[in-house]
């Protein structure tokens, strides 16, 4: 016999008193904290308790009494049912500043190691339409979420799916894998995205094309991909899941459609995936017009960037954040330069300038190729990259071979640097360490790990992702 479920209970005007982790605000109750999304500090609200636990409860905004002055409308008809851009509801300068608090709270409370005064974050230059790449996912299952499950005053949008239509076109749900809430406009990227998507939508629901059922693996549409540069190039990658004959021509007459209806599409691309997941990394891609790439510019530097390439997705906040990189570095002309988890060779290719020569690892083989290409490109000839685990490639055996490098620049994935990465870098012995990082928590993490020889000297916040609660962090480290 199984048990009844305990009733969790409604709490009455409780006031929101701050901002805290994954976008959510909490209030304090006796000694529990609750914690409660699409909230702002000075918001009274009652909120109905989802999970209880023995020092934290979770819940939502079940109705207004009060709403705080620092609230703001959100810009997005969708804020509140989409999973992105949670702060929307916060003011910028209100974002920011808790992010940079968040940086100094994982650095100490983690770290644990001595620290100097964290410089004023930096904002980002846009905080609307700051995307250079969205992708958008079809599934024949749609997220259904109705105005009066919410709060009066939080009731988003949700696009209309007519009732015959194969499914829906628009982001993962939460929890629901094979679940699409529907999107009619997004803001983190231009306005042209909406335009293209929502054209291939309907011509979706016109010509009657499958959508996918993520259970099943059947259904011809999966996925677009749009990639906007900065010096006005345009990328489009389709995605298909295509089994017959039937649904191959049907696909080409979509190509042939967009190539016909958006020719400021430079480069329209398509996959074949069959596979049980979106990935296409290891898939070949098809060009069905024009280039197989697009360039994004970064001072007088150009980088090639195909479908399947990492770039930072805030092309102006990543110049930002480059230039913090290299400017912590100290860089004279002289120096050898480790740069680690380099990806397309962004941050390599742009200190090799002030740099005697700069060698580049990353895990990605075809990242390695464009970091090559980019080089090349940019008539670049002090570079050297090297694709394989971290772990593996960077030993004593690696240094030895190619010299102790003067300054090593870090910029590992959100899990932060395996532990034999840091003790190869205590090893090489650096006189400067500059660590980029996305994720504070294992960067401290980290930076307790190299302590033991290196003091933290300057702290730098950089905001890449508005209305999020993502936040990049550079820190220089210098050798004791």
């Amino acid at each position: 016999m199984s048990r009844k479920r305990k009733e969790l209970p409604v709490l009455e005007s409780i006031e929101i008193t701050d901002v805290a982790a994954e976008g959510k605000s909490l209030a304090r109750i006796d000694n529990m904290v609750v914690f409660v999304p699409y909230a702002v500090p000075g918001d009274v609200v009652d909120i109905r308790v989802t999970k209880k636990k023995h020092h934290f409860m979770e819940g939502t905004v079940l109705r207004f009494h009060k709403k705080s002055p620092l609230r703001q409308q959100p810009v997005c008809p969708h804020f509140g049912v989409c999973g992105g851009c949670k702060w929307q509801c916060l003011p910028y300068e209100e974002q920011i500043s808790w992010k940079q608090r968040q940086v100094m709270d994982n650095l100490i409370r983690i770290g644990k190691i001595e620290l100097p005064e964290c410089s004023p974050i930096l904002g980002s230059v846009q905080t609307e339409e700051y995307r250079n790449k969205v992708e958008f996912s079809f599934a024949n299952k749609v997220w259904k979420i109705f105005p009066d499950q919410h709060p009066e005053g939080l009731s988003p949008v949700v696009a209309e799916v007519p009732e015959d239509a194969p499914g829906a076109v628009g982001f993962h749900a939460g929890g629901a894998f094979d679940k699409i809430l529907p999107i009619e406009e997004c803001h983190l990227m231009n306005p042209i995205n909406n335009h293209i998507r929502n054209g291939i939508r309907d011509y979706c629901y016109r010509e009657g094309l499958s959508f996918h059922d993520a259970r099943e693996h059947v259904g011809l549409m999966r996925s677009i991909m749009i990639r906007l540069s900065n010096s006005g190039e345009l990328m489009l990658l389709v995605q298909f899941c295509i089994k017959t004959e039937e649904e191959h021509a049907q696909a080409m007459c979509l190509m042939e459609w967009i190539k016909q209806n958006y020719p400021e599409i430079t480069s329209l691309l398509w996959v074949n995936n069959e596979k049980f997941n979106d990935t296409f990394g290891d898939l070949p891609v098809h060009t069905y017009y024009g280039t197989d790439h697009i360039f994004l510019e970064m001072e007088d530097l150009r980088f090639k960037v195909g479908p399947k390439s990492f770039y930072q997705t805030n092309t102006q906040q990543a110049y930002i954040l480059y230039k913090v990189a290299r400017d912590l570095a100290g860089l004279t002309g002289n120096e050898l330069v480790y740069d680690l988890y380099t990806g397309t060779g962004t941050i390599a290719n742009f200190v090799a300038r002030n740099a005697k020569k700069v060698i580049g690892i990353e895990y990605v083989p075809e990242a390695i190729e464009d970091a090559k290409v980019n080089s090349e490109l940019n008539g670049i000839d002090n570079t050297l990259f090297y694709a394989g685990d971290m772990k593996d490639i960077l030993n004593k055996q690696f240094i030895e071979k190619h010299g102790r490098p003067d300054v090593i620049i870090t910029d590992p994935p959100r899990a932060g640097m395996h532990e034999d990465v840091v003790n190869t870098i205590l090893f090489a012995n650096p006189k400067r360490i500059v660590y980029v990082s996305c994720n504070p928590a294992t960067q401290a993490r980290d930076l307790q790990l190299l302590d033991v020889q290196y003091q933290v000297t300057h702290i730098q916040p950089v905001d890449m992702f508005p209305h999020t609660q993502h936040v990049e962090n550079v820190v220089l480290l210098e050798r004791r």
